[in-house]
């Protein structure tokens, strides 16, 4: 007697994680799936990081908790956090691509306003999940829709591409400030 055929619910999660683990090929050319890691037993594809930036409203209205709360709920895994006060240098590097925009002073001193907390988030497809969970003000189900009040103050920073990711994290993090760990739950996460 044969096993019984997986569920939609379980076919899609495999689907996503075969996707997942594919672009992390494409992305690293000459890797196979049993090919060098990082650190631990996680695959490659499980390893990709993004930067997330509560910004300073999001510190001041305390609402870091719930943001946190929406990335462990879907599985990331935290390996960096720092509470810090920006200086305007670090800003200016970070948002180099905006010098030239209207706002851009306003952007800064925002920035620099108050303590905002940095954080490095590891997980299969995390940058485009990060960006989708961010969303905008107007998008109920996202942090920015649920929770920012006007644009301007819109809470949280996500990189926007896997190479964006790396930069900014460099700009934020030392290489040592990164904590490599097992996750434990990874089975029930993804199924390896």
């Amino acid at each position: 007697r044969s096993p019984p055929e997986p569920g939609p619910t379980l076919g899609a999660a495999m689907g996503s994680l075969g996707r997942c683990l594919a672009r992390s090929l494409q992305r690293r050319p000459g890797l196979s799936p049993a090919g060098p890691r990082c650190y631990g037993s996680a695959p490659p594809a499980l390893q990709e990081k993004t930067l997330v930036v509560a910004k300073p409203d999001a510190v001041q209205r305390r609402l870091l908790g719930d943001i946190i709360q929406r990335f462990e709920r879907r599985g990331f895994k935290l390996v960096a956090m720092k509470l810090l006060q920006a200086d305007p240098r670090l800003v200016d590097r970070h948002y180099e691509q905006l010098r030239l925009k209207p706002f851009y002073p306003a952007l800064v001193a925002y920035m620099t306003s108050g303590p905002v907390v940095a954080m490095v988030w590891e997980g299969c497809d995390v940058v485009r999940s990060a960006r989708a969970m961010v969303g905008h003000s107007g998008a109920v189900g996202t942090i920015r829709g649920d929770l920012s009040v006007h644009i301007t103050r819109n809470l949280v920073h996500a990189s926007d591409s896997v190479e964006t990711a790396q930069r900014e994290i460099g700009f934020w993090f030392r290489r040592d400030e990164l904590v490599a760990w097992e996750s434990r739950d990874r089975d029930n996460i993804y199924g390896l």
